[in-house]
Order: C-alpha cells, then structure tokens, then sequence
C-alpha cells in the first residue's frame, strides 16, 4: 500500500516532469532570443539583451503593438460588457424563443472564420469599414460575444436564486441585481472571460490580415510574419521578437491568474 508521503512525493514528481514539458519552449525561445547574432559579439555575461532592442527598432513593434492593444482594448471592453448582459438575460429570464436565441448565438462558436472572413470583407468594404478598426474589431467582437454569452449564461444559472429573489423583494431592479451583486460575486468569471478574449484577439492573424490589406492596422502578430520573412536566418532576432509580441499576454496571465484558474475551475463544473 502506498503511503501518504510517497504518495504526495510522486504527485509532485509528476507536476514537476509536466511542468518541465510546458517550459521547454519557453526557455528554448527566450535562450535563443539572449544568443549571440554573430560570434564576435561579447555580450553581457554572455548574454545578448540588445536583441530585444534591435528587434524593437528594425520591426518598428511599438507601433504595431499600438494597434494591437488599442484592438484587443476594443474588442473586450464591448464583448465582455455585451456578454455580461446577454449571459444575465439568458440566465435568470425566461421569454419566447429564448432557446433558439441562444443556439442562434452558439454559432459564433461553431462557425470557422475562414468560412466568413471573404465574404465579410465584401460587406464591410460596401460600407467603407475595410482598413479601419472597426473592420477589425466588429468580426472579432461578434465572435468573443458568441463564447462570452455561453460563459456568462453558465455561471448566472448556478446563481442562487435565493440570493437575486432577497434582492428583488428588497426594491432592488434587474440592473441593480446584475451590476451590484451577481458581477462582483463572479468577478472570477469575469476575468477568465477577460484573459480569454484579450488572448484570442491579440493573437489573431487572419481577420487583421484581410480587413486591413493596406496595412494601415496591422496588428503584432502579423508585423511578426513580417518580420520572420526579413529575417529568415537572424534566429536570434526572430526569436526576441516573438518574445515581445507575447510579452502583453504574459504580463495580463500574471496579474490575473489567480482569478483566472479559479473561474476556469468553477466553470469546468457548469453547463
């Protein structure tokens, strides 16, 4: 019979050779990112910070990280917003059709954007959106409300109901229930949706790529692709860039994980 403590030390043996896995790129890519461009160059203990510095400058990232965050700032303030209250609505309220609504809104989810980025890139062009953020952003707010409304839809269901009927009776309206006790209560998943939309937008290829086809609103990752056709043997280079373009994501995981794994794990329990 395994004891308790070999138990818990094989627990960690296993974490830990998991963990190892899940780095392993990480540290290849950012060992790359500090190597040397050429043989003849010193570097600081052996490392190559001025890397970061040379990619910086030559991609020209800091104003296609501009656009980045003023379109992934876009898209989820207004899809976390429109989900809270889409997913309110289809949680606590009962009215007709309902329930083909919210399959209606499922094939956000379901529906590949390669299967309507071109014909979305005529309709846009026929109101002169096309090479502007909103071109940009609207395809990509649409598709964070899809998700965002399934998201928010399960945690108001598992609210108590006992809870929102003591605030009814107590005078307070469906906006007052929604802003003052429901959102703060599940600020958790909240931020998941949060972390989840700022990732899937900042990371997005293909929807900057044909809405924007001058460039004007070209966003990081696409500035990367540049950038690797450029560079193709500068692996150093190559390297710090793409920790750059990663780098916002990063540091928004660090300061949100906390709520960010809890709502992942109270989620994985609802609907």
């Amino acid at each position: 019979m395994i004891t308790s403590g070999t138990e818990r030390a094989l627990n960690y043996v296993i974490l830990i050779v998991f963990a190892a896995f899940a780095l392993a790129p990480i540290v290849t890519v950012l060992a790359a990112a500090l190597s040397p461009q050429s043989a003849t160059s010193p570097g600081i203990l052996g490392l190559h910070p001025e890397n970061f510095v040379d990619a910086w400058t030559e991609g020209e990232f800091s104003r296609y990280l501009r656009t980045s965050l003023l379109v992934s700032v876009t898209v989820v303030s207004v899809a976390v917003i429109a989900s809270i209250l889409s997913g309110f609505a289809f949680g606590t309220m009962r009215f007709a059709g309902s329930r083909a609504l919210f399959y209606l809104f499922l094939l956000g989810i379901m529906v590949p954007t390669e299967a309507i980025v071109v014909p979305l890139f005529y309709d846009l062009r026929e109101v002169g959106l096309t090479n502007t953020l909103w071109a940009v952003a609207l395809p990509q707010i649409a598709q964070s409300i899809a998700f965002g409304t399934y998201w928010m839809r399960a945690y108001f269901r598992t609210s108590p109901p006992s809870l929102i009927e003591a605030a009814t009776l107590d005078g307070a309206s469906p906006r007052r229930v929604l802003w003052s006790i429901l959102v703060p209560i599940g600020r958790p998943a909240v931020m998941t949706l949060t972390v989840l939309a700022f990732m899937w937008t900042w990371n997005e290829f293909l929807i900057p790529l044909v809405m924007s086809p001058n460039g004007e609103f070209r966003t990081a990752p696409l500035a990367l692709a540049i950038f690797k056709g450029q560079h193709v043997q500068a692996t150093a280079l190559l390297a710090a860039a793409a920790v750059l373009v990663a780098l916002p994501v990063v540091i928004l995981y660090l300061f949100a994980q906390r709520s960010f794994i809890r709502g992942m794990l109270e989620g994985a329990v609802r609907e």
